[in-house]
């Protein structure tokens, strides 16, 4: 018998999430309409986050502006080392396009590891300047 998944909000991962828009740059993501979910009991094997977002015709139907969901799966997320983590949602936040229509960006042409751990220094850099100033 599948159990089905449960989904509670993530704090944690939304504020990572907003601080990584913040420190990035991230201009064309609107933060309030980033939501953060963990769940619980995902029979994916590999996926360790994924992002959804509120296709057009809900936006429509609903009179809603374009929203995304960054899914964390806590069996995997969880385990995480915090720069691992935040590369996690780094990488989630790059699937939002330019637009923050609802739509996605592919990995193919992207979203490539090599991007992942150029923005992810990037952001400890700016970490690091928060905290001491310089």
């Amino acid at each position: 018998m599948d159990v089905p998944i449960e989904y509670v909000e993530a704090p944690d991962v939304k504020k990572l999430a907003d601080e990584i828009v913040d420190s990035l740059g991230f201009f064309h993501v609107v933060p309030q309409f980033v939501f953060c979910v963990r769940s619980k009991g995902s029979s994916s094997k590999r996926t360790i986050a994924r992002i959804h977002g509120l296709g057009k015709i809900w936006q429509e139907t609903l009179n809603f502006p374009p929203s995304y969901v960054i899914e964390v799966i806590s069996e995997r997320y969880d385990r995480l080392n915090e720069e691992e983590r935040e590369k996690t949602i780094i990488h989630e936040l790059l699937h939002i396009p330019k637009g923050f229509a609802g739509g996605f960006r592919p990995h193919k042409g992207y979203i490539s590891h090599d991007t992942v751990e150029h923005l992810h220094r990037t952001f400890k850099k700016q970490k690091t300047t928060k905290k001491t100033g310089f």
